[in-house]
């Protein structure tokens, strides 16, 4: 951590390779969050770009009293939601048809019905998390997909842990009924 502390201190200098250097760790993550958030690859790639240059342009903002990891993180759900609400007011929706990549559909070589049911069902849980709340959709991400502790989520969204854990069940229970009054899954 000590190696991380100093790349810090000599990112905040200015030093933009240290930057890079520091964020490498975390670029991954910063675009599979943003990629749930905004359920397809187009914008999961600018929201993630924005996020980094947000990060990047208020690293002397960065007290330390969290990970620097959540403080990226938490940065890049922002930019996300940011984006979310920007579209809600224009009343349009992106959730565009997700291929499936990177999904764990295809582990013994299923049949094209297998796969196309498969899916449907990804399509579905990804459509209901969409139509989900910030607050909730904000949660599942970090809790479901992304494999947050309760700790961490709480840390990113700046919500103490009994909230987090509230908004998670209450996130599950609704997805559980769409889903299953769509019948979907």
């Amino acid at each position: 951590m000590t190696d991380e502390n100093s790349t810090l201190k000599k990112a905040k200098q200015g030093d933009a390779r240290a930057f890079e250097e520091l964020l490498a760790a975390y670029e991954k993550r910063i675009y599979n969050i943003a990629y749930r958030m905004m359920g397809n690859q187009s914008d999961a790639q600018d929201m993630a770009q924005e996020a980094i240059i947000k990060a990047y342009r208020n690293l002397g903002t960065f007290k330390g009293s969290c990970m620097f990891s959540s403080w990226v993180y938490r940065i890049t759900v922002n930019t996300c939601l940011d984006e979310i609400r920007k579209r809600k007011k224009r009343n349009v929706l992106y959730l565009d048809a997700v291929d499936g990549e990177g999904a764990a559909f295809t582990d013994r070589a299923p049949l094209p019905d297998q796969i196309a049911e498969s899916k449907e069902k990804y399509e579905a849980i990804l459509s209901a998390i969409g139509a989900l709340s910030d607050d909730y959709r904000t949660v599942i991400v970090l809790r479901d997909m992304q494999g947050f502790s309760y700790q961490d989520i709480s840390t990113i969204t700046g919500c103490n842990i009994g909230t987090v854990k509230s908004r998670i069940n209450r996130a599950r229970n609704i997805l559980k009924s769409v889903l299953k009054k769509d019948r979907n899954i």
